[in-house]
């Protein structure tokens, strides 16, 4: 018997309305789809060799930005949350998405009028770290603390500038370290004293939007674009799995928004297995 995936990720196809996505700090360029698909691919690839359970979902063609799934979604171990994401475009692309997270997790929603994108949920232990970007909003954050604490967590509001989300600015790279990009933080924070129990990796000078990264075990899987900050990680002693995401960055998405990965558990409810 062949051992069990340690996690999945649930992953969407491509929209070809992919061109009509939502912008707020990229400027609108040509995405050439068929390369855009190519890429994506080779992403799930990346995916499956680290160990995931891959779950790919048909495309939602009228939903432009639906293969950005970590947005509508935040898994933790007990629980999914289903997202109420900040721009009303996207918020047709959570019924799907809460449909297949049910057959692993209780789901629980955030609700109007609260907005939050999945993008701006960073965990770190029992602590989750929520960007008050303009996706997300005061009254979201407020319903996420409220869901989780009854799960032990405590949900720490940062607020961003200049980038779409929190994970745009910085996310775990290894067991204890984080990649960052300190700028995109609001000057109210400092870094040091916020992440005060992690050693920080500090994205090249001349690589702003390199502090996203996807960590799957030991490794991470990494936008191909960002030589010098790839060199600052393999510095760290950390496994760096290359992909090249240049169509996606144009759709100002990263590595970690095309896939919810969770730890693989026994689902709520096997008594109908599929």
């Amino acid at each position: 018997m062949s051992a069990q995936p340690s996690r999945i990720a649930i992953t969407r196809e491509l929209s070809a309305a992919l061109a009509n996505c939502e912008l707020s700090f990229v400027s609108r360029a040509p995405i050439d789809l068929p390369l855009a698909i190519a890429q994506h691919h080779n992403y799930l690839r990346a995916l499956a060799s680290l160990g995931c359970e891959v779950i790919s979902l048909p495309a939602q063609h009228d939903l432009a930005d639906s293969v950005f799934v970590e947005d509508v979604a935040v898994v933790l171990d007990e629980v999914a949350i289903m997202m109420r994401p900040g721009a009303a475009s996207r918020r047709a692309e959570v019924a799907a998405v809460a449909h297949v997270l049910a057959r692993y997790r209780t789901v629980l929603e955030i609700v109007a009028p609260g907005t939050l994108d999945g993008g701006d949920v960073l965990r770190l232990g029992r602590d989750i770290y929520v960007g008050a970007s303009a996706r997300s909003s005061a009254a979201g954050i407020a319903q996420l603390r409220e869901l989780t604490a009854a799960f032990g967590y405590s949900v720490h509001s940062v607020m961003t500038r200049d980038c779409l989300h929190l994970k745009s600015a910085v996310t775990r790279v290894a067991e204890d370290a984080l990649l960052i990009n300190r700028a995109w933080l609001d000057q109210t924070h400092d870094a040091d004293l916020l992440f005060a129990d992690w050693k920080m990796i500090d994205v090249d000078p001349a690589e702003q939007h390199a502090a996203n990264a996807l960590l799957m075990g030991d490794a991470v899987i990494y936008p191909a674009c960002f030589p010098r900050t790839r060199q600052r990680l393999e510095d760290a002693g950390i496994a760096v799995i290359s992909v090249d995401v240049s169509e996606l960055q144009k759709a100002e998405g990263a590595v970690t928004c095309c896939s919810i990965v969770f730890a693989a558990i026994t689902p709520v409810d096997d008594s109908n297995p599929q």
